[in-house]
């Protein structure tokens, strides 16, 4: 189905196996979907986490392909995968830079809500309703999945599916809470507690640590780089960090 000329929105397929999608985490995101793009709505922390995400992704990008750090088009010539794209926070800046871009959302209404975002950004993107198994057969050069592996039936099995999806060459890049004292503290307690973070988005039970997800991602046949942190400073907002206590950042590279 065609939302517009631009963007696609291909729903799930009847009776297709989505065993990394857990149904009330796809529902509780699928209702914020028709707020997701206003930055101080229900997603105004995704909003605030942007521009350090997009920055750690652009120096992954260009580090990985030995880019010109200067290029407005990055990514022009690649495929790109955002697992968990909500709607469409990240898949357009992908697309901005370049590349021809595949969004993947377990909530078919966060997929409605990303098509015709980008339809009326003149942004030619792919959305598909599912988990990553929608992608099972394909494969890109950038895979990117951002604050979604914790919201996953089976993250070991999650993590195979990224892995696979990533073409030799290719570049995985993924973030996550840590599961500390810290992130139980100012992601439930304050970032929830305070409304700042929809009640019910995060189990702090379901959170990985940097090892647990570099033994899944190894375990899955990647090469995976130390972790880089992802802080907040009162002064500064969110900051790339050496303190993995709160958020953190993976790259992997597929050879």
């Amino acid at each position: 189905m065609t939302n517009a000329s631009n963007a696609i929105f291909v729903p799930a397929k009847a009776g297709a196996v989505q065993s990394s999608v857990v149904a009330t985490e796809a529902a509780h995101f699928g209702r914020l979907a028709a707020d997701w793009w206003n930055p101080k709505g229900s997603s105004a922390m995704l909003h605030r986490l942007n521009p350090v995400r997009l920055s750690f992704m652009r120096a992954a990008i260009d580090t990985h392909w030995g880019g010109d750090f200067g290029s407005f088009t990055p990514l022009a010539g690649k495929r790109a995968l955002d697992v968990g794209c909500g709607a469409g926070l990240l898949a357009e800046p992908l697309a901005r830079l370049g590349a021809q871009v595949t969004g993947v959302d377990a909530a078919p209404e966060n997929i409605g809500a990303a098509a015709a975002h980008a339809a009326l950004a003149g942004l030619s993107i792919e959305y598909l309703a599912g988990g990553v198994e929608a992608v099972a057969d394909r494969r890109f050069d950038l895979v990117a999945s951002l604050e979604v592996i914790e919201h996953v039936a089976d993250p070991a099995a999650f993590a195979r599916g990224l892995a696979d999806a990533v073409a030799p060459g290719g570049l995985l890049v993924i973030s996550t809470p840590n599961r500390t004292a810290l992130s139980r503290l100012a992601l439930i307690a304050l970032g929830e507690g305070a409304g700042m973070i929809p009640r019910g988005t995060h189990d702090w039970n379901r959170f990985l640590t940097p090892d647990e997800l570099t033994g899944h991602l190894q375990d899955a046949g990647l090469i995976v780089s130390p972790p880089t942190g992802l802080a907040f400073s009162v002064a500064r907002g969110f900051v790339l960090s050496d303190d993995v206590g709160l958020d953190y950042f993976l790259t992997a590279t597929r050879v």
